[in-house]
């Protein structure tokens, strides 16, 4: 496994690469992982080498997140700091396509697959999208747990009326760097992130020093909390509904049955509702990230699975 780093647009972005035994895969076969929020390319540790069986496959820290370079947010209306970026799907998307085009220079143009857990699923739908209208689309995106994300805007009349109605409340607070140091040291602790881990991994599988450690490692470097601020422009963003009506390739779905936070009923939804999406795979008893709560499950599927998107 390699440690690597890659500039992108002025900005340190750190990935991971494990090669095919074979010192590079059949056909220039390549395949990129994408965490969710608050995550890095760690989250893929149970991972990477299984899936490098097929494939050369990559890992990368999205901007503002795990090793790689975290520059000051900048929100809707705001003309921001020097350097500083517009947090979001968007920003994200063109960083994996870039990356998709840049490092991941041994794949043929369609030999590259997608695969995104929480809202890095939506990062890889909305990249897929940009690679498709540049005529180098994946050969297929698998989702895990898609963040299916309710707090959205385009979402609110769907929630109770109290969280319709404190909702600009909430994003004003977002908005206050101060604000956010504050509540980002009262949840970058141990005790904070392992109950929170204990709902995303309803079998308490993995849920380790190791884990705990590479969640809290990121909280605390310089910057961390502009990402974290940058979250207030996902209030209103892209949803995957949004993006899987645009799709033509093909997209397969990973879920945990106990997922706490993505029901799995939207997820039967987007089944039947789009054309693109080609299977549904349930995992029962499993959370919101069964990739590292049951590695030994998912693994053999994301194997069959990428092997038949390349058949």
């Amino acid at each position: 496994m390699q440690e690597l780093c890659w500039t992108w647009r002025g900005h340190r972005i750190s990935y991971t690469r494990v090669a095919h035994p074979n010192n590079g895969s059949p056909g220039g076969r390549a395949v990129l992982c994408i965490h969710g929020f608050g995550a890095s390319k760690g989250h893929w540790r149970h991972n990477l080498a299984a899936l490098a069986e097929g494939a050369d496959v990559y890992a990368l820290d999205l901007l503002g997140f795990g090793a790689s370079a975290k520059p000051p947010s900048r929100l809707e209306g705001e003309a921001g700091p020097a350097g500083s970026v517009r947090y979001g799907f968007d920003l994200w998307a063109e960083q994996v396509a870039d990356f998709c085009q840049e490092v991941m220079v041994r794949a043929e143009p369609t030999a590259v697959q997608l695969i995104g857990n929480s809202i890095g699923g939506v990062v890889a739908l909305n990249a897929a999208r940009l690679l498709e209208a540049q005529g180098r689309p994946p050969r297929q995106v698998i989702l895990i747990d898609c963040a299916q994300r309710e707090l959205d805007l385009k979402r609110l009349a769907e929630q109770p009326w109290g969280a319709r109605l404190g909702r600009p409340l909430l994003m004003a607070v977002v908005r206050q760097r101060w604000l956010i140091a504050s509540l980002l040291r009262l949840l970058a602790r141990p005790t904070f992130v392992r109950s929170v881990l204990q709902q995303a991994y309803p079998s308490g599988h993995n849920v380790d020093a190791d884990l705990v450690e590479l969640l809290l490692r990121p909280s605390r470097e310089p910057g961390a909390t502009e990402s974290f601020r940058g979250f207030v422009n996902l209030f209103d963003d892209w949803l995957a509904p949004q993006l899987l009506e645009r799709l033509k390739l093909p997209v397969r779905m990973l879920w945990g049955e106990a997922d706490p936070w993505e029901p799995l009923s939207e997820a039967r939804r987007w089944q039947r509702q789009f054309a693109c999406i080609q299977e549904l795979r349930v995992l029962p008893g499993l959370g919101h990230c069964p990739h590292d709560e049951a590695p030994e499950q998912v693994n053999p599927i994301l194997r069959d699975w990428l092997a038949l998107a390349w058949a």
